[in-house]
């Protein structure tokens, strides 16, 4: 017996030995892991002060000022080291977050995690994301000036990489056991295009199309309007459209759409990825200062999806949010002017069938001739598995997504054409913007920006404010690219594109404000094609309403519209719902009973302790279930009617045959699944306040903010203390909301606030991970400390750190 236990012990040991050096599977080797001298203990470490570096590659030194929430504020000679110093310092913080990015832009996170990620990095493959990518970097590469920025900031991250003892890696390379590889422009590019596909990756064809051919054409114009009753749109209606001239939209063709019935697409991007954005006039502001806001609502991570920076030069001097891996700032000011984007809610992503000409699929129809086939092999090279491979067939207008062996109906061929594969010199945009001093500087910098189409919001010190939607977007005809369209017809080609200087665009506008909330852009008079099929329909009517609501607004007005809770959905939806709940006669007792009084008495605020919004949220979840049953249980993809919709068919048509359940052998109307909806809900409520849980808002959402590897426990924060939600101004759901909340005043001294769900750091031991988060929860700011110069307001900085060139 001793001799068994003797060589038990010994297997147990060489096992562990084993584990701990060289991993097991997706477990990393947990002996390096631990390890007090290269482990993650490494990572635990405060930032130091004094720092002296030398940065090869530099021509004059880089001086670095870090305020007390780990900002820095970076005074370069000129642009090449700025450059160069944002990419050292930005990977300082946060390398491993900015190359994860790229890897799953990429469709490489099969390399970092294993086989539970091939499928997702098929689909990142199959929408040609790193074809958009190439694309973009050759188009910027063309621009010398450009070129040689991106390089500095590429050098820049490398130099930091190079430095790095593997003790020394972020805590994230550690657990998973793989090491980052040298930084190369291309990134930048991927890291651009993956906010390109989560902003203007979505879209409805193959649905729609599906819909038609279940229900018919006259079912979906009544369900998916392209005008809501309601619209406030993003261009205000006194906008008179006849300054256009020779406006030029195509007429169409006697085909419209292509016949097609999908079973399985790829997941869409989160509906609610968006922002507010707004500016006032000098006039319609308390202090006669034009001032800006702007928060973008993305999902909720740590590290944060931003991170903030001041970059100056003796030419320029700018500060706000960037994005680690691309270069300048995405949403800021200068001394001169400020500006902030949302998202423009428009359809650039169309699909076409493809009808091969024989079975080798080498070659498609296309009009009366015929066009080859581009086979890419992808090599998915999986951590602890063999490489895999899938072979994804180019066409003109872009990959052929769907086929035989991916998603779509196993039979058909459907092509992608999106303008996010179009060569593009986005980033100058952004560095343009950077530069600006007056409204024809920020018109210039956005006159070439391309995808996605976002709403620039501008605001500047000549007290111009204005709003232009930008991107570049296809002329189409009536109805183009709503249904899945024939590859084969060139009629159903993109035949042109928007006149730049046609873009919907405010300057000025008599009302004093300008504002966008992803809803539509413009009224029925616009002159070109609009279509989308996911326009925002409350928020942007608060915040409209609010800045019509009096005459001067003030910094703390910005403040509160950012955190306004007003539920405009359920204001609109629950007297409708109430409405058919009395009608249909049934009593409500018990606990029932209560749950209604306290709807009918409360205030449509979803502030952190109301009880109201819970039971609403209950209600409305069930209810909007219910009621689109045929789409929950259809065996092809559907694209699901919004709430606006919802509520409008339960008010207007209750009738209607959607509200007649498919489990039921009764006939249904809007009452009986309204009385349905309420029952279920009362359950839910109940059990949920058995378990001794409350239904105070905050803790019935349970809002939290989750580390990038699948939320680890470790690296998350759970259970804020927020209100709000989707369709609210303070749009915080359980997991999404204002990634970044700013303020701009430009008066003689630019005055600015921030605030976002995170930390500088991207290091889980440092306490500047997550120290900004608690402020952003509370509604609160910090003041974005616009430095002259290096040596300004020396008491407000925490440490300093030189860059030096190599000698």
């Amino acid at each position: 017996m001793k001799t068994v236990k003797f060589i038990a012990s010994v297997l147990l040991c060489a096992a562990l030995f084993y584990i701990g050096h060289f991993g097991l599977g997706s477990l990393p080797p947990l002996g390096k892991f631990i390890s007090p001298t290269s482990g993650f203990w490494q990572n635990e470490r405060s930032e130091t002060s004094g720092e002296i570096t030398v940065l090869s590659g530099l021509s004059q030194p880089v001086r670095i000022q870090y305020d007390e929430q780990l900002i820095p504020h970076l005074f370069a000679e000129n642009d090449l080291d700025l450059y160069r110093a944002q990419g050292y310092i930005t990977a300082k913080h946060r390398l491993w977050q900015m190359e994860f990015q790229t890897y799953a832009a990429a469709g490489r996170v099969s390399e970092i995690v294993g086989p539970a990620a091939i499928e997702y990095d098929r689909g990142q493959r199959r929408k040609g994301m790193v074809f958009g990518a190439e694309n973009a970097l050759d188009e910027m590469l063309k621009d010398p000036i450009l070129a040689a920025r991106i390089e500095a900031y590429s050098e820049g991250v490398n130099a930091y990489i190079d430095q790095l003892e593997p003790k020394d890696y972020p805590v994230e390379y550690k657990l998973l056991n793989y090491t980052p590889e040298p930084w190369q422009p291309l990134k930048s590019g991927l890291l651009l295009m993956y906010m390109t596909d989560m902003l203007a990756g979505g879209d409805a064809d193959l649905e729609n199309s599906n819909f038609v051919s279940l229900f018919g054409k006259e079912t979906f114009e009544l369900l998916f309007p392209e005008f809501l009753t309601d619209q406030d749109p993003v261009i205000e209606r006194e906008r008179n459209w006849s300054d256009f001239e020779n406006i030029e939209v195509p007429e169409s063709p006697g085909q419209l759409s292509a016949m097609a019935l999908v079973n399985e697409t790829l997941e869409q991007p989160d509906p609610d990825n968006g922002s507010n954005n707004w500016a006032v006039s000098a006039e319609k502001s308390a202090s006669g200062n034009p001032m800006l806001a702007n928060d973008p609502h993305l999902g909720l991570n740590l590290p944060s999806i931003w991170y903030v920076m001041q970059l100056a030069t003796p030419d320029h001097n700018v500060m706000g949010a960037t994005l680690p891996g691309a270069l300048g700032v995405i949403i800021g000011f200068n001394d001169h002017i400020a500006w902030g984007v949302t998202n423009a809610t428009r359809d650039v992503k169309d699909w076409y069938k493809i009808s091969f000409t024989d079975e080798s699929k080498t070659s498609y129809v296309y009009g009366q001739e015929s066009k080859p086939i581009n086979e890419v092999i992808e090599a998915i090279k999986v951590k602890g598995a063999d490489t895999v491979y899938d072979t994804v067939r180019y066409t003109h207008y872009g990959p052929i997504t769907y086929d035989e062996r991916f998603k779509g109906n196993g039979r058909e061929h459907f092509a992608m054409k999106w303008i996010g594969h179009e060569p593009n010199s986005n980033q100058n945009t952004f560095l343009n913007l950077n530069r600006a001093r007056n409204y024809d500087d920020y018109l210039t910098a956005i006159s070439t920006y391309t995808a996605p189409a976002q709403n620039f919001v501008f605001a500047s010190k000549e007290n111009d404010i204005a709003l232009w939607i930008q991107g570049k977007i296809a002329n189409k005809w009536e109805q183009q690219g709503k249904f899945v369209l024939d590859g084969s017809n060139p009629e159903h080609e993109w035949q042109a594109y928007i006149p730049q200087a046609h873009n919907a665009h405010t300057k000025n506008p008599e009302r004093g404000f300008v504002s966008s909330a992803n809803q539509h852009p413009t009224d029925e008079a616009y002159p070109y094609y609009v279509y989308d099929a996911n326009y925002e329909a409350y928020r942007n009517r608060v915040i409209n309403d609010f800045f019509r609501s009096k005459d001067r607004f003030s910094i703390d007005d910005f403040k509160a519209l950012q955190s306004n809770n007003y539920n405009l959905k359920a204001a609109e939806g629950l007297p409708v719902m109430i409405s058919l709940l009395e009608g249909s006669g049934q009593s409500v007792v018990g606990s029932a009973e209560g749950y209604l009084n306290t709807l009918k008495g409360w205030d449509f605020l979803n502030d952190e302790n109301s009880l109201g919004a819970s039971i609403w949220e209950a209600w409305w979840t069930n209810l909007y279930d219910l009621s689109w049953d045929e789409f929950e249980q259809s065996e092809v993809a559907l694209h699901w009617p919004d709430a606006y919709q919802t509520v409008w068919l339960l008010k207007h048509h209750p009738e209607h045959e959607f509200f007649d359940r498919l489990d039921s052998a009764e006939k249904e109307d809007a009452a009986a699944v309204v009385q349905l909806a309420f029952e279920q809900a009362v359950k839910a409520l109940d059990a949920h306040v058995k378990e001794g849980k409350s239904l105070e808002w905050a803790s019935y959402k349970a809002t939290y903010v989750g580390h990038l590897l699948q939320a680890l426990p470790a690296f998350s924060r759970f259970d804020l203390p927020v209100g709000g939600n989707g369709n609210i101004v303070n749009a915080m759901k359980k997991n999404h909301g204002p990634s970044w909340r700013m303020i701009v005043e430009l008066g003689s001294e630019t005055k600015a606030l921030g605030a976002y769900p995170g930390g500088q750091s991207g290091n889980p031991g440092s306490k500047h991970y997550d120290d900004i988060l608690d402020t952003w929860a509370a509604g609160e700011y910090y003041p974005l400390l616009y430095l002259k110069s290096v040596d300004d307001q020396p008491s407000m900085m925490s440490f300093s750190s030189t860059l030096n060139p190599k000698s």
